[in-house]
């Protein structure tokens, strides 16, 4: 009697085990290889892969906020390729009819874009190119643009610059200053000018001029 219950009780213990084994395994199953704080990504062994070309697949990815808070790798969040950005504004903007050309400069919180193009409405054709930038780049960035393409060299001769150099804002401002003298297309919207410029901002005053569309 002895000996069956216990048998009994190994087995309900067994039991219990591997249920649990299961249950971790299955959880596991839905963890990125390449990132545990990911998870339920579509494709666990491509997360974040930028050679991961298929044009077919949506991307869907979930975190939890304790895991997330205590990732390691917290810095990389947010992290912004100023290069990659500039590289796909500037084809975009090509693909846009009446852009011939386009030269794009991404700094820390700027995208200047000059443009070549053939458009009788200069003003519609600003906001295209203002636009396709605004939809690359962090919400924050302020987008200047022009269709004088003089402004593509001074945007070239400013591309070698970083945040490091010492008068890199001051050549920056200068060249903004005079691409605002292009049209900039409509203001964004009831809060922000038509480079994205709120009107609150303290570090770019604006006048109620600027707001007006």
């Amino acid at each position: 009697m002895v000996k069956k219950s216990i048998l009994g009780i190994a087995l309900i213990t067994s039991i219990l085990t591997i249920g649990c084994q299961n249950k971790n395994t299955a959880e596991n199953e839905n963890l990125s290889p390449n990132n545990p704080d990911a998870i339920n990504v579509n494709e666990p062994n491509h997360y974040y892969n930028p050679n991961n070309n298929s044009g077919t697949n949506y991307g869907y990815v979930r975190y939890t906020k304790n895991t997330n808070e205590q990732n390691s790798n917290m810095n990389q969040v947010g992290t912004f390729n100023r290069e990659e950005a500039a590289d796909n504004i500037s084809k975009l903007s090509t693909a846009i009819p009446n852009i011939k050309q386009a030269a794009t400069l991404v700094t820390d919180k700027d995208v200047l874009v000059a443009y070549k193009t053939d458009a009788k409405n200069r003003n519609n054709a600003a906001d295209q190119v203002k636009r396709t930038a605004m939809s690359v780049v962090p919400r924050y960035y302020h987008v200047y643009v022009s269709d004088n393409p003089k402004h593509m060299d001074q945007i070239e001769n400013i591309s070698e610059l970083n945040t490091q150099t010492n008068d890199a804002r001051k050549r920056i401002d200068a060249v903004i200053q005079q691409m605002l003298k292009s049209p900039q297309g409509r203001k964004m919207n009831g809060g922000e000018d038509a480079n994205g410029r709120e009107k609150n901002e303290l570090n770019e005053p604006m006048t109620d001029k600027d707001m007006v569309e």
